[in-house]
């Protein structure tokens, strides 16, 4: 009798972002000490590059992989950027923030309050892969956000 498979993996609940960087190995672990990653899964292919890894950031999974542009895979670094920014909520954005720089993150645009009721801002990471990070920091109606988004941009 065949057994019952689960179609969706347990922790899969929607969208699993799939990255793809120069030097794996290196950027699982800048995701360990910069964003607080774990790693649960790492599979190498013969020639030494990650042909899969998987983390948790929070309980997010993320996947990532080497490049191999053999295959058309390749990364932000090779393409020469990223329309794709990734939004990540935290507990403390300014000491994320702090950490991630230090680490090697590049801050893009400063940690601020913003008119939607978040405080955020943009890093790159050393693999040049793009995150909004934000802590939820007042509750904002859709009145009030459209009024104070027309005043940003007034």
């Amino acid at each position: 009798m065949a057994q019952s498979v689960n179609p969706i993996p347990e922790g899969y609940r929607g969208i699993t972002p799939y990255i793809t960087v120069r030097d794996a190995a290196s950027a699982i672990e800048f995701y360990r000490n910069a964003f607080g990653a774990t790693e649960t899964m790492r599979i190498m292919q013969p020639d030494g590059r990650v042909g899969h890894a998987e983390l948790l950031i929070g309980s997010a999974p993320i996947m990532l992989s080497d490049e191999f542009p053999e295959h058309g895979i390749t990364g932000p670094q090779t393409l020469g950027g990223t329309p794709v920014t990734m939004h990540l909520y935290v507990e403390d954005v300014d000491a994320f923030a702090e950490r991630a720089v230090a680490a090697g993150a590049t801050l893009l645009r400063p940690v601020a309050n913003q008119f939607y009721g978040d405080r955020g801002g943009k890093l790159q990471d050393p693999y040049g892969h793009a995150w909004w990070v934000a802590t939820h920091v007042e509750d904002v109606s859709p009145e009030e956000m459209q009024r104070r988004a027309g005043e940003a941009n007034g």
